[in-house]
């Protein structure tokens, strides 16, 4: 497992996968959160939770894509899920692992 190096590597890493989906990012927030990895508005805010940082990268960077897509795609769809696997392939075996962990 190789977690990120901290919250400012997190943070380019999210600007860098905002660039690539082309999502215009107006703030962006990692901070502890109860009950969700992570969420975002429609006016460009991102929030992260801080226990990501402690996570393995493939499960942050499923997290990143899933939020960055819903700024052009608000469900879960198949227009969501072809996405997804565009971005990062068998998605789900990586959703399947997130839900597992409990936060």
């Amino acid at each position: 497992m190789r977690a990120w190096h901290d919250k400012e590597e997190f943070k380019a890493h999210v600007y860098e996968w905002a660039d690539k989906l082309d999502v215009k990012v107006r703030s962006l927030t990692v901070r502890p959160m109860r009950n969700k990895w992570a969420s975002c508005s429609t006016n460009g805010n991102l929030n992260f939770n801080a226990e990501l940082l402690g996570l393995d990268k493939k499960l942050g960077n499923y997290v990143i894509v899933h939020e960055l897509l819903h700024f052009n795609v608000p469900n879960h769809g198949k227009l969501w899920k072809s996405l997804m696997r565009a971005h990062l392939g068998n998605y789900e075996r990586l959703e399947t692992r997130l839900r597992k962990m409990s936060m």
